[in-house]
């Protein structure tokens, strides 16, 4: 039985952004990041009025095809409701293609939105963490930058496609339908998180498409024991993050198309900070306990980035 959501109810969504693989954990490891997109849902009459303002206001579409109104209407059928209209405003200030999760946060924002209406009207199935995590990285195909942006913090996440128990709203009749999982990380409280953005994109579909389809065996040991690392430097030891932030698998097959972002990762680690490409880039990200050495600002501005710290973010808020 599908129940109607009563016109009137009106939930906001604060989602942060995200950065995934912190190096060596490719699809894997992910963290939140203090920079945020606001969306407020309302349930109206029948139709849809949608707005955008800020990050990327006039290259998105302005009807039912937006991913925030997208994820609004799955976590609705999720939930087994519906609603006779919806108004929709969003204002972004995560910045789009510059490897922040931009997609994975609009993901997060409407499901979080549909949960908070559910919840406030008291009908349907509720939608838990574990389903916003799981309907998420449906969009996304894995789950790194979604799952940190529902839960906060830093997360390992893992995807399961065989077997095993499915919540009864997210059934369905694919054999194989893969099921994603997130753990959230008590990160240490020394460390602090600088984002360097630079104002030139990057398209994560072409940047993947550099990547191999086998790597050798060496390589791959070596990725597995600097992510097994990570965890340990982001929760107990930050010494060890440098030795936890190198990569084998991805950054160094990206950098042809990103010379910019490889320059200044390769100058902040030639000082010891613990640099990384974010995401598919072309942002750099760096997760120290130190303050980051003299020189950083200027030498970021001359590669055409913008420096800032942010706060490592608690994950999705609805009210």
């Amino acid at each position: 039985m599908n129940f109607v959501l009563p016109a009137g109810l009106q939930v906001s969504a604060r989602v942060p952004a995200s950065s995934a693989n912190l190096g060596p954990g490719f699809d894997t490891l992910g963290i939140a990041l203090g920079i945020y997109d606001d969306v407020s849902v309302t349930v109206a009459g029948p139709g849809l009025r949608i707005s955008v303002s800020g990050e990327g206001a006039q290259g998105v579409p302005l009807d039912a095809t937006h991913l925030v109104v997208r994820a609004i209407n799955r976590g609705l059928a999720a939930a087994g409701v519906t609603v006779p209209g919806l108004d929709v405003e969003c204002r972004n200030s995560i910045p789009h293609s510059r490897g922040l999760g931009s997609s994975a946060s609009a993901v997060v924002g409407g499901l979080a939105a549909a949960a908070g209406l559910v919840r406030a009207a008291g009908v349907g199935t509720p939608l838990s963490t574990d389903m916003l995590v799981q309907l998420a990285s449906e969009f996304e195909g894995h789950p790194d930058n979604a799952s940190a942006s529902v839960l906060g913090s830093a997360v390992v996440s893992w995807s399961d496609v065989a077997g095993g128990h499915m919540h009864p709203a997210l059934e369905t009749d694919a054999p194989h339908e893969a099921r994603y999982f997130a753990s959230k990380l008590d990160l240490h409280p020394s460390i602090r998180a600088f984002v360097m953005i630079p104002q030139v994109e990057s398209s994560t579909a072409l940047t993947r498409g550099l990547l191999p389809d086998a790597v050798a065996r060496g390589d791959a040991v070596f990725n597995v024991s600097r992510a097994a690392l990570a965890v340990v430097a982001l929760t107990t030891d930050p010494g060890l993050l440098f030795a936890a932030t190198e990569d084998r698998l991805h950054q160094e097959y990206r950098a042809p198309v990103m010379p910019a972002t490889a320059e200044l990762v390769r100058w902040l680690r030639d000082r010891d900070v613990p640099a990384t490409v974010s995401g598919a880039g072309p942002t750099v990200l760096a997760l120290t306990a130190s303050p980051l050495p003299a020189g950083s600002q200027e030498m970021a501005a001359e590669l055409g980035f913008a420096l800032g710290e942010v706060e490592i973010a608690p994950g999705v808020v609805v009210h």
